[in-house]
């Protein structure tokens, strides 16, 4: 958020439920309300035969060869030695990758089995029932294991010094919410098989459960992600959102699931307190799903099990909330990636949520952004999208009927890609040439400050999508490690100002609250989209007084075609003026001009005058992985250097870019 965001009021969720949770015990209290809660959870048992042979073929046929193709396979191993790595060398992502693994193929078998209606008593020989067995098997996997924490996380481990987790002393965090969501939906939706096929399964699930979750929430009321300091991030609603699931579903006791309940509903109410009242998201597009995403799921379940009583679904801010994703939607899979987003977001994302919210507050841009990138996908769920978004897109006749449906005409594809976005609180804009569609330049900027949640030093950073493809670009986040949250953050060079579009005068910005864009503006007009700011404190205290940057889209009239304007213009004129741009594609340095080349028809030439800034070019390889699923195997830095320095008298830098036909 930036520093003059404006949340909603505050104990918003609180008080609108405050009628059931101050009701006293006995009939309309929390606990009575919330009796029999699993029969009404929105999603059918495998015994409902019919739902679940309602499930799309093209969905039905694709994860039933998955787990055809995934039976032989030995299963993911969660090793110590895998866990220790963290404290070793600072690598977390092999365990974490095995343990998102064995989820994965625990929904994997769970789905098979409710979409074969799979079902053998206790003394059936092996290969009778393969998916149920498998599913036991993973299942318990994750039962034996010491712990559900991932390694950098668990605080309680390092205070000993030691390497290995203690399982007497379980750390709530969001890899354990990611196991309790599995074995809450996984007990739900295959109860009654697991019963027959392996019973004792279910009760084993109930005791890790309340050893690994109910236990430490209820005993530990100072977590840092409840947010008692005001801070509540996306952990806040991700791992309430997995104790609510596994409240309602796997505590037997009336009483000890309301208690739960009304921790997890005085947790979110933290997290919906401070959201801004534009429904922005400093943790970018990808973090919307784990936080807002999860807020809306955990309202949906409330309405579900306790009717009009326990609906907060109509709080104002959510309306907005629920369009942060189509707002910074570019084109196809590509977003505008603030913070740690990728900016080619991946299709596995549960697009039935949305679409859902977009029927409940009917917000037909909403609705269609959702259709759009659930099409693209080319089934209606995945059992990688974790086994509860999976089971409740399967099972959504509306969703489903809407994706296999009629395809809607071209000129409606885009209906959603508005003219101008303006999200004052997180200071972010996006304007494009024309509403309804992603032809022709795209502009993106944000201001904030460098202690936003998953940060990068980018105040004043800026995109430029061609025909909604990016090509001034922000790289986005590594693969995570050991050091991605610590002190050493930014020696990672993608989360660097050098390796953002933004001004070097000499320094590199710095992290912390007060390095911020001030006096930030947007001029919104049918000419053109403006945002300006002073981005002088960013910067070390005492190198600048003041740097004005200013980037405008001007739309085409009759006389020109469109371009986008950044213009620099400096204090007192710092010794040194560098300013950084990231290009992806192929690019081709001339005096006083670059041509980016980005696999079209099309090119970005990017301008400026030679006898003020010289272009100088440099290559970057892209080995992570994670980058490399955006960008491929390298993007361009180009920098533009004052030569001579910048002086009071002239300091304005300006540059140009246009769209050109390749040649």
């Amino acid at each position: 958020m930036s520093p003059h965001s404006v949340a909603s009021a505050a104990s918003p969720l609180r008080h609108r439920l405050a009628a059931v949770l101050d009701s006293p015990a006995g009939p309309g209290s929390l606990t009575d309300l919330l009796r029999g809660a699993p029969r009404r959870m929105p999603v059918p048992r495998v015994t409902d035969r019919a739902a679940w042979e309602a499930v799309d073929p093209a969905s039905s046929r694709a994860l039933l060869a998955a787990a055809a193709a995934e039976l032989p396979r030995p299963a993911p191993v969660l090793r110590a030695s895998d866990w220790a790595r963290t404290f070793r060398d600072g690598v977390r992502t092999v365990y974490e990758d095995q343990a998102r693994a064995l989820r994965s193929r625990v929904a994997l078998f769970v789905l098979a089995a409710l979409l074969t209606g799979e079902d053998a008593p206790a003394d059936a020989p092996p290969g009778t029932a393969p998916h149920l067995d498998a599913a036991a098997d993973a299942l318990m996997a994750f039962a034996e294991a010491g712990t559900w924490c991932w390694a950098p996380h668990d605080r309680f481990t390092a205070g000993r010094g030691e390497v290995v987790p203690d399982p007497d002393e379980p750390f709530l965090d969001l890899g354990a919410a990611e196991v309790a969501l599995l074995f809450a939906w996984a007990d739900h939706v295959l109860g009654p098989r697991l019963d027959t096929r392996a019973p004792g399964v279910r009760r084993r699930l109930r005791r890790e459960m309340r050893l690994r979750v109910f236990e430490p929430f209820l005993r530990i009321r100072d977590w840092h992600w409840i947010g008692l300091d005001g801070d509540a991030h996306n952990w806040n609603a991700w791992i309430h959102s997995a104790v609510l699931t596994s409240a309602l579903l796997l505590a037997d006791d009336p009483d000890e699931r309301a208690t739960l309940v009304r921790l997890v509903i005085e947790g979110l109410d933290r997290y919906v307190a401070v959201l801004p009242d534009d429904g922005g998201i400093d943790e970018g597009v990808s973090y919307w799903w784990q936080g807002a995403g999860r807020l809306l799921e955990s309202l949906d379940l409330l309405a579900a099990v306790g009717g009009t009583a326990l609906d907060a679904r109509d709080l104002p801010v959510l309306t907005q909330l629920v369009r942060y994703p189509h707002r910074t939607h570019l084109n196809g899979p590509w977003y505008v990636n603030v913070g740690d987003a990728p900016a080619r977001l991946p299709a596995e994302e549960p697009w039935h949520l949305l679409h859902s919210w977009g029927r409940l507050l009917d917000d037909r841009a909403v609705r269609e952004h959702a259709l759009f990138r659930g099409r693209s996908r080319g089934v209606t769920a995945s059992h990688q999208d974790g086994l509860g978004r999976a089971v409740t897109g399967l099972t959504d006749p509306v969703w489903r009927a809407a994706v296999t449906g009629r395809r809607p005409t071209e000129s409606s594809a885009s209906s959603w890609l508005a003219r101008d976005v303006w999200l004052p609180r997180v200071q972010l804009l996006v304007a494009r040439e024309e509403s309804g569609g992603a032809s022709g330049l795209t502009v993106a900027v944000k201001g904030g400050h460098n202690a936003e949640r998953h940060n990068h030093l980018d105040v004043g950073s800026y995109w430029v999508a061609l025909d909604g493809k990016p090509v001034v670009v922000d790289i986005g986040k590594p693969t995570y490690t050991a050091a991605s949250f610590g002190p050493d953050r930014y020696q990672a060079w993608p989360l660097r100002s050098g390796w953002h579009n933004v001004p070097d005068p000499g320094a590199e910005q710095l992290p912390g609250v007060e390095h911020r864009a001030d006096g930030v503006r947007a001029d919104l007009t049918d000419v053109a989209a403006e945002w300006s700011a002073d981005l002088a404190a960013a910067y070390p205290d005492g190198l600048l007084d003041r740097w004005r940057r200013t980037v405008r889209l001007v739309r085409a009239t009759a006389a020109e075609d469109a371009y986008v304007l950044v213009e620099d213009e400096p204090g007192s004129g710092p010794a040194v003026v560098r300013l950084r741009h990231v290009l992806a594609g192929d690019v081709e340095l001339s005096e006083g001009q670059a041509l980016v080349e980005a696999g079209t028809d099309r090119v970005l030439r990017l301008s400026w005058d030679p006898a003020r800034l010289t272009g100088q070019v440099e290559h970057q390889s892209v080995d992570d992985p994670a980058l490399r699923k955006s960008w491929g195997s390298r993007l361009t830095r180009l920098t533009l250097r004052a030569d001579p320095p910048v002086t009071r008298s002239e300091s304005r830098c300006v540059l140009r870019v246009r769209i050109e036909r390749a040649t």
